[in-house]
């Protein structure tokens, strides 16, 4: 079976070449006119970049569009500095557009385990890391089963059960309930985050993946 998905990843990689490409051309239109409206609404920069980990933890820069304030003094939620138009975008996943770029470059895939925080690697049990076996990607086994509703342990079961099942039924049938979930606005977020709570890993048998009350988790 790894070979099958080892031959798999390599047709995938053609792929996501193929339909990134192809999104950034008919996408261009949008992708410059959200630009023009976060430069007018909210200022520069129009791009967000963080680094995030990629395949085996290895450290990329992913481009979203920008949805919040910068930081200024004193703490304040990602609630509170989210945008008006952020939150717009955020809801129609427009936000996530510019992360075809990355799919292009080889660091991230269409389909995958999404990109978290470089803080979290040394929180994850042996079994929740096994999700950074392959490529992040766009939108995942997780997204389309909740997405920010589900909590971080379901969400990690969904994404390690993908690495274990990935081919390319599976990604097509991500890919097609993708776009029933953005059109219907499922699960943009948690209840009382703009995102998701912090991911604060696992302390002996029982879980404290507790919410900060003031912090959110971008994914």
């Amino acid at each position: 079976m790894n070979a099958h998905r080892n031959s798999y990843d390599r047709i995938k990689r053609i792929l996501d070449i193929l339909l990134a490409s192809l999104a950034l051309l008919a996408f261009a239109p949008v992708l410059l006119l959200v630009s023009a409206l976060i430069a007018v609404a909210d200022g520069r920069p129009v791009i967000f970049r963080q680094t995030r980990p990629g395949r085996h933890g290895k450290p990329f820069k992913l481009r979203k569009f920008r949805t919040m304030t910068a930081v200024g003094p004193g703490r304040i939620s990602d609630g509170e500095r989210l945008t008006r138009l952020g939150s717009r975008l955020r809801a129609a996943s427009l936000d996530e557009l510019p992360s075809l770029w990355n799919v292009l470059r080889g660091e991230m895939s269409l389909v995958g385990p999404r990109p978290l925080l470089m803080r979290y690697l040394t929180r994850y049990t042996p079994e929740q890391a096994r999700r950074h076996e392959v490529r992040p990607g766009l939108t995942g086994l997780a997204q389309v089963r909740g997405r920010n509703s589900l909590s971080w342990e379901e969400k990690f079961t969904y994404d390690v059960r993908y690495v274990d099942t990935r081919c390319l039924r599976l990604d097509l049938r991500i890919l097609l309930e993708t776009v029933v979930m953005v059109l219907r606005r499922e699960g943009v977020t948690a209840d009382g985050h703009a995102t998701a709570p912090e991911f604060l890993g696992m302390a002996g048998p029982g879980s404290r993946m507790k919410a900060d009350a003031g912090r959110s988790s971008p994914v």
